[in-house]
């Protein structure tokens, strides 16, 4: 399927979402719409695997028999059920029984089945509980088929249901479809859900352009990023992975195979069961990632509380893009905290530090570390203008990017990506300045592929350039009160133009006298009408 064609299916989904979702929010909507697209992937995926198992036992499609061919093949063959299911196990890690296949599904749908929710329930159930390992246990647990939003009472939700599955369906026929044309289709609607979802996008989605900005400097040679890409990450870490879009995004530079294990940890049960889905919907198999829920503040993953060095996990690239100035309650205990305790605890009143410090943590030595923060943690003080201070005596901050303004779904102030390494070669602070490079839009901002190519470049050869970027010392740094605010350090402001004050004067002397001839002319025309003068 081409690029087009892809996009197509997104924004056709897209429509029968706008469309279908009427009273419903569309964060509730959401929920159900990309469920069903996630059971449309694993079905096929199946039942291609299925194909694939029983050769030429597999049943032919008859357009006169609307059972999927996999149902026709377990009606016949009852005896030998139990054995395929243990080789698909092996083979594709799961097991999807025919009547909960997206086929059999769509089928009810179609017809209207009043048995639909019953059977859609239990297809859900099933999945979690039987189909996969205990990994993805769950994994609908969001997803409230009696709920009231779907309508009052049972036969008005599978109504209900079978109206949204069947335009699903049919939409979804239009296309020859795989698993990275869902994968993008699914990805296309996670963005145009979190551009109707105003505050709460910044909860489970990153733009793409911000991922694109991150990624493309993580996969960097973290020592020498002039020397290009690296050829393998064994591990990238995302400690508010939201969606899960910042981290295929680095999986998408990197490529299939050039990420040992992904992880991510996700606090809102809704959006870490998106994320999984989107995992899975993208091509990443089970053992390729790892998505946790969890509070990352308190630091509840077990496996990130190892206090033997030698045991605890570190990660290759570790990229955020956590709530911004998010108030949290930190107790007194926490400053002894091993992410904390070198450096001291964010305030109360915003926890970017405290964010920044946890990823920070669980950095390799020769890793890197880009995370998206507000402008307020390059120059507030108190204990955040402590940590700042440490962090740059340790010479642990490289780059500083500036951006514009406007460029996300949930705020519309001007951010800053810090990048962060624990061994850095040059001993300055590189400072980017890319807030008057973008393109003004109707409800937001946008950056355009020059201007991420532009970051990126200026990042990877430390490029300086008047009014946009500057490699700054840190004896300047230290005489500025170890204050980042990139105004500071670049300044935007065009040179005055040179006025000619002879020519400038003969100017105004001209139009002075056509200003004389115009009004006596004037004049002459109003004494004529009997009419007073201008003076």
């Amino acid at each position: 399927m081409t690029e087009q064609d892809q996009k197509q299916l997104g924004s056709t989904l897209w429509g029968i979402a706008d469309t279908l979702r009427g009273a419903m929010n569309a964060d509730d909507f959401r929920d159900y719409m990309l469920s069903f697209l996630f059971l449309r992937y694993l079905s096929d995926n199946y039942e291609t695997a299925a194909e694939k198992e029983l050769g030429s036992d597999y049943p032919a499609l008859d357009v006169s028999d609307r059972r999927a061919p996999l149902a026709v093949w377990y009606a016949h063959n009852p005896d030998d059920t139990t054995e395929f299911e243990k080789q698909m196990r092996r083979k594709t890690h799961y097991v999807i029984q025919p009547a909960f296949l997206w086929s059999s599904i769509a089928e009810m749908a179609r017809t209207q089945d009043g048995e639909l929710l019953h059977t859609l329930q239990k297809g859900f159930d099933y999945i979690e509980n039987e189909s996969f390992a205990s990994t993805f246990g769950g994994l609908f647990s969001e997803i409230n088929l009696n709920s009231e939003k779907l309508g009052k009472g049972y036969t008005a939700q599978n109504a209900k249901l079978c109206i949204i599955i069947k335009a699903i369906a049919d939409g979804l026929e239009k296309f020859s479809t795989d698993k990275d044309t869902l994968g993008d289709a699914y990805e296309y609607l996670i963005g145009q859900f979190a551009a109707g979802s105003g505050k709460k996008a910044g909860e489970f989605y990153t733009p793409q352009q911000m991922s694109s900005i991150l990624s493309g400097i993580v996969t960097l040679d973290s020592q020498e990023p002039a020397t290009g890409k690296r050829k393998q990450l064994e591990s990238v870490f995302d400690f508010a992975c939201g969606s899960g879009s910042l981290l295929l995004n680095v999986r998408h530079r990197m490529g299939v195979r050039g990420i040992g294990k992904i992880v991510g940890q996700e606090k809102n049960i809704t959006t870490y069961n998106l994320a999984r889905m989107n995992m899975l919907l993208h091509g990443v198999k089970d053992s390729e990632f790892e998505i946790y829920h969890g509070d990352t503040l308190t630091n509840e993953w077990d496996s990130l509380r190892e206090m033997n060095p030698a045991k605890m996990p570190k990660f290759d690239a570790v990229v955020a893009n956590p709530p911004f100035s998010y108030r949290w309650d930190p107790i007194d205990a926490m400053g002894e905290d091993m992410r904390f305790k070198n450096y001291g605890l964010a305030p109360k009143s915003a926890a970017d530090f405290a964010f920044l410090l946890h990823g920070f943590h669980y950095l390799k030595q020769d890793g890197v570390m880009a995370i998206i923060l507000p402008h307020g943690v390059l120059f507030r003080g108190g204990s955040e203008e402590r940590i700042r201070t440490k962090l740059l005596k340790d010479g642990h901050i490289d780059t500083v990017i500036g951006l514009p303004a406007n460029l996300f779904f949930s705020t519309g102030i001007p951010v800053c990506i810090l990048v962060l390494k624990k061994c850095k070669k040059p001993d300055d602070v590189l400072f980017i300045n890319a807030a008057e490079h973008f393109e003004k839009g109707k409800r937001q901002n946008q950056l355009l592929p020059e201007h991420i190519d532009k970051i990126i470049d200026t990042y990877q050869f430390r490029r300086e350039e008047a009014r946009y970027s500057m490699r700054v010392s840190m004896e300047r740094i230290e005489k500025e009160a170890y204050n980042l605010n990139i105004s500071r350090y670049i300044s935007t402001a065009h040179a005055e133009v040179d006025i000619d004050l002879k020519k400038t004067q003969a100017e105004l002397q001209m139009l002075a006298q056509r200003i004389d001839t115009a009004r006596n002319t004037h004049n002459d025309f109003l004494k004529e009408l009997g009419l007073p003068p201008l003076q």
